[in-house]
């Protein structure tokens, strides 16, 4: 994983071809890059990031900003129930009780 200006980079190994390719992760547009060493894919991630927000700029519109911290979730009603009562246990809202959760899980990686 890479990060450059707030965008992520991911890159996986095309073995057929012999080449590193990556993409932005945190966004919905579409941005890629590749390299045949870490220093070149690491150079073409930066220089992607950057010919993004230029091209954004040239066309007048803001770039999609990689997060906005909202986070909309659907899940089945019985889970949903479950989570609030968990939560109103804690005394907590739900939004915290989730947050707090996805803290736990996501600091053992």
């Amino acid at each position: 994983m890479m990060e450059y200006k707030g965008y992520i980079g991911k890159v996986e190994l095309d073995d057929e071809v012999g080449i590193l390719c990556g993409e932005v992760i945190n966004v919905r547009d579409v941005i890629t890059f590749e390299g045949t060493t870490v220093d070149e894919v690491q150079k073409a991630f930066r220089e992607s990031v950057d010919d993004y927000l230029d091209f954004c700029a040239q066309q007048g519109e803001s770039p999609e900003k990689p997060f906005s911290g909202k986070f909309s979730l659907r899940l089945p009603a019985e889970l949903h129930r479950k989570a609030h009562v968990q939560a109103k246990l804690e005394d907590k809202s739900l939004n915290n009780w989730v947050k707090e959760v996805l803290q736990s899980v996501l600091q053992k990686q």
